[in-house]
Formats: C-alpha cells, structure tokens, sequence
C-alpha cells in the first residue's frame, strides 16, 4: 500500500495574477498562456506513470471562483462524475478515474477584503500615507477581509476531513487498495496556507513557501503514520508501469518476429 497523497494546483494565469492584483472574490479567465500551461501540466503530470495517478484519486475538492474549475477541467484527468458546474461529460472510453468532485468554500481564496484588486506594492504605499506598518498578510490579514485565524479555522476543518475520510482509512487497509489520494484546486495564498497549516505551522510561520501560477505540489505523511504529516519534496514515479508497457512491447516484437 502506497502513502496516500494530497496534490495541491493552483489555478492558471490570470491578468491580475500576470500583474499581481490580489484576486480573492473577483472572477476572471485564465489566459491564453494560462490555458496552454495548465494542459501542458496534465500532459506532464497525470497517468499512470505519471506524479498523479486518475486511478488512486478518491476524492476532488476545487475552489467556488471559476478559474479553479476551469483549471480542474483542463488537467484532463478523465473524470466519470460531471462537473459540478457543466453539463459535460467523459465518454466511458476516456474515463480514468471514479473520484468524485465537491465545490468547497473552505478552500477559496483569502478574503482580501479592501486590498482586493491591489498590488503588493500599492497597498505598502497606501499604509506608509496612512501610518501604518509595512504589511503582512500572513500576521495581519487584510482590513474588511479575513484575519490569519479565519483562514485557520476553515483550513483545519478541511484538513480533518481529508485525514478522516480519506487518507485514515486508507493508511487502516480500509476501503479500496491504494486509491486515498486527493486533489485540491485552489489559488496561491490559499494553498500555501494549507502546506502550513498541514504540517502543523501557524499562518504567523510564514510565508514558508511559494506556489507558481499552474503549479503543483504534493503533500504525504511520514511512516504511513496520519498523526506525521509532511511535505513531500520528490515523489518517484511508477516505474512498474513502465516496466510492464516495456515488456508488452518486447512481446509484441517477439510474436511479429515468429
């Protein structure tokens, strides 16, 4: 039985994640570019030889804000549940994984309230007219937004649900063999919120680590043990799929040869 896994995606490009606007509520495309990298991702990234397996996906959980979604869509990972936002569907040939989808508030984006659509620097410039420190997010949330213990309090609520409904079970031999493995679609402060606070650091800790427009990351547990949570820098592939796609090439060569 292989460690269950949660993969971490945040959304694809957007223009004002292009030009660092904080993008909490507000709802905008992927761009063109943004589109292009995350199929590439998928290409890159999902099968059965690849980092994500469709297969040992039990669960899927996406953010509300439609660029998660889009993303979710473009991976392409062969879904047999509809999206819950589309109508569409994945032809019986193409479907590679039974995990089932949920649109979940407590993975959306940082509220960031009046530093919505606002740069970095902007809203350092706007603090420094007004008195005030330079600003952290992480220590202190955003005015009209959340507070570092709002984003707490819903993290730690999804996180107990994963460990109790999927990867728990999964590490007691329960339910079915290796498919423990969830996928988390979201955005960036998001997200790195969760690697925190998945291994047990405050929001106050941070910022600890960095997650690219696209990117990917994996987060696992050391020993098989639920209670040692970990980040997972490198993850092998399945060499025995490999292996096995080899050896059907082998004897295919060999009957041809008779």
């Amino acid at each position: 039985m292989s460690t269950p896994r949660v993969f971490v995606i945040r959304h694809g490009e957007t223009e004002w994640s292009l030009n660092g606007r904080h993008t909490g509520t507000t709802e905008l495309p992927l761009t063109e570019n943004g589109e292009k990298r995350i199929k590439a991702t998928g290409r890159a990234l999902v099968g059965d030889d690849r980092l994500i397996v469709p297969r040992k996906l039990a669960h899927i959980f996406v953010s509300p804000r439609h660029r998660a979604q889009k993303t979710l869509e473009l991976l392409n990972l062969g879904c047999s549940s509809k999206y819950p936002w589309s109508d569409h569907s994945t032809a019986p040939d193409d479907i590679r994984t039974h995990a089932s989808i949920q649109i979940t508030d407590d993975i959306r984006e940082w509220d960031y309230g009046a530093y919505e659509g606002i740069t970095s620097p902007e809203i350092q410039r706007q603090r420094k007219a007004e008195g005030l420190p330079p600003w952290d997010i992480w220590r202190d949330g955003c005015p009209e937004g959340e507070s570092p213990e709002d984003v707490t309090a819903r993290l730690d609520r999804l996180i107990e649900t994963i460990r109790r409904e999927y990867h728990g079970p999964c590490l007691a031999g329960k339910g079915e063999k290796d498919k423990g493995d969830v996928l988390v679609v979201a955005h960036g402060h998001i997200l790195r919120a969760f690697a925190m606070r998945w291994v047990g650091k405050t929001l106050r800790d941070g910022p600890t680590f960095l997650l690219e427009a696209g990117g990917v990351g994996t987060l696992s547990y050391e020993h098989k043990n639920v209670e040692e949570p970990a980040i997972l820098l490198g993850g092998a592939f399945m060499v025995d799929v490999v292996e096995n796609a080899e050896r059907d090439q082998e004897k295919e060569k060999e009957k041809e040869g008779k």
